[in-house]
């Protein structure tokens, strides 16, 4: 029969296996310690969301566009599960060394700690106690480590010395000690953990004021869709892009929370007068309804990061104009509440033909909360990364020459206005068809604030073929676009490519996302049995 003493002994074999367990609870409890001071703090400083944030800040520009590439919508996910797998492989070493050479293995959280401290203190907005979760967590966390490397090195002595000093029973207590303070650390950082992220008061603040929202009627609204704005073809976009289905690209890694009643919108800098606008002051204003398709400039030729919307909001030209703009004035830096900004032409903002808007509502009903509740800007005809800030809290009127948005310094062109594109969303690339039966190929295709007036397609190096569009509210819309074809026997290319209002057709040279848009003509190989 197998004693106490041989199976503990065999047991704690493995002793740097359990040290790296033991600095992966270290690195649990620091994670829910934050987490709890995030919450007592109402959702400020949180270590995990600074440290993700900088990263993306930091991150060459190559990354973000290969991050974007691989995942889409998924990028967040992605970072924060990468960020996982380095944390955690830094915390199991971490515990390794705690167990060979204390306190080094202290030190590496120490060190952490230090790390998430300057990324708490230096994000925008920061508050006076944003640090403290970052030092609650790192106390924790050593304290969970020391603690569990000695009693692992206890359990290690008394395994390893049968004497009398040193009994079986005596080297089977330390192994069950180690286990349950290991085991109760662990089930205590994911209860506090999970129910800290769960119980931000800032989040529950916001929910509640966005539940209780009834939005004003629009005092203008926009005209009613045609039936004839969507096409009955299976497997194509529709014309207006559910909220849930909505793309979703930023900097955010929480989405803020913002209570209403807190909000506040400043109109300052170069400016006859400076001019601060409530929520209720907003909504006491006469909001007007547009639709408008939003597009990324992350979106590659035939990608889906591009959407469509009923917006509701106030024009932003006249909260401008009852700032005055100064003379010599040509660009308007907007900022979110969690720091980022976007540079959008002063011109674009003030003119009368461009539906610029302080938006609050989106297909019916108040912006959802990673659409930028309570309030965002929805600029037709530009990229989102010049015109389009979520939780938007400032707007500066100053020039391109003197400040610049988040992107451009990261390599992005100043400027961005969306390109003329168009997409295949049916048949999709590497789908079989039947030969000799008619196949609808259908998409959309857009230019805002110019509009599509043609779409063309091709197959193989046939001639181009005119599509039969669909009707639109708006040259600031997309339009489905069909073209019927009736494929022969064997493997088949299919191009696409539209033509502007004002006469432009769309380019075949390709052309990456960065600076400024991605170009070229979106085709798909379909094959025909």
């Amino acid at each position: 029969m197998t004693t106490d003493l041989e199976s503990a002994s065999r047991t704690v074999r493995r002793p740097a296996l359990l040290a790296a367990a033991a600095g992966l609870v270290a690195a649990a409890a620091f994670f829910a310690a934050a987490e709890l001071g995030a919450l007592v703090l109402g959702g400020a400083g949180s270590p995990l969301v600074a440290v993700g944030s900088a990263v993306i800040d930091l991150a060459p520009r190559g990354a973000k566009d290969l991050m974007v590439a691989l995942f889409g919508t998924g990028d967040k996910v992605a970072l924060f599960v990468l960020m996982a797998v380095l944390v955690a492989a830094i915390s199991a070493c971490a515990g390794i060394l705690e167990r060979s050479r204390p306190p080094f293995g202290a030190l590496v959280f120490a060190a952490g700690g230090v790390l998430s401290l300057l990324a708490v203190t230096t994000r925008s907005g920061g508050g006076t106690w944003d640090g403290a979760p970052s030092v609650l967590g790192v106390a924790a966390a050593i304290i969970v480590l020391r603690v569990l490397a000695a009693r692992l090195r206890r359990w290690e002595t008394a395994a390893s010395v049968p004497t009398a000093a040193t009994p079986p029973a005596s080297a089977s207590a330390e192994r069950r000690a180690f286990l349950v303070w290991g085991v109760t650390a662990a089930a205590a950082a994911i209860v506090v953990g999970t129910a800290s992220r769960l119980g931000t008061s800032a989040m529950q603040a916001a929910t509640a004021a966005r539940r209780a929202i009834r939005l004003p009627a629009a005092a203008t609204t926009a005209p009613a869709v045609p039936s004839g704005a969507s096409l009955d073809v299976a497997g194509i976009t529709p014309y207006v892009t559910p909220n849930a289905d909505f793309y979703r690209i930023d900097t955010a890694l929480r989405v803020p929370s913002v209570d209403p009643a807190d909000w506040r919108l400043r109109i300052h800098g170069a400016v006859d007068h400076e001019v601060v606008l409530t929520w209720d002051e907003l909504l006491a204003l006469p909001l007007e309804e547009h639709l408008a398709t939003l597009s990324c400039v992350s979106n590659e030729v035939g990608g889906d990061l591009i959407g469509n919307a009923l917006w509701l909001g106030y024009p932003i030209r006249q909260l401008l104009e009852r700032a005055g703009p100064h003379a010599g004035a040509d660009m308007v830096l907007s900022r979110s509440v969690d720091g980022f900004t976007a540079g959008t032409p002063l011109d674009v903002l003030r003119d009368d033909g461009t539906a610029a808007l302080l938006a609050v509502g989106m297909n019916g009903e108040p912006l959802p909360p990673e659409h930028g509740f309570p309030v965002r800007m929805v600029v037709p005809g530009l990229f989102g990364y010049v015109s389009a800030t979520k939780w938007v809290t400032e707007l500066e009127v100053t020039r391109f020459a003197d400040a610049q948005g988040y992107w451009t310094p990261r390599g992005w062109s100043e400027r961005g206005p969306v390109k003329l594109e168009s997409r295949i969303d049916t048949p999709r690339s590497g789908s079989t068809v039947r030969a000799g039966e008619p196949v609808a190929v259908a998409g959309v295709a857009w230019q805002p604030h110019t509009g599509v007036k043609a779409v063309q397609v091709r197959v193989g190096d046939g001639a181009w073929q005119e599509a039969t569009l669909a009707d639109s509210v708006s040259a600031d819309t997309w339009r489905q676009w069909v073209y019927r074809w009736t494929p022969t026997k064997g493997s088949h290319r299919i191009q696409v490519r539209a033509v502007s209002a004002d006469g432009e057709v769309q380019t075949s040279v390709e052309r990456p996302p960065a600076p400024n848009g991605a170009t070229g003509w979106h085709t798909v190989e379909v094959r025909a049995d």
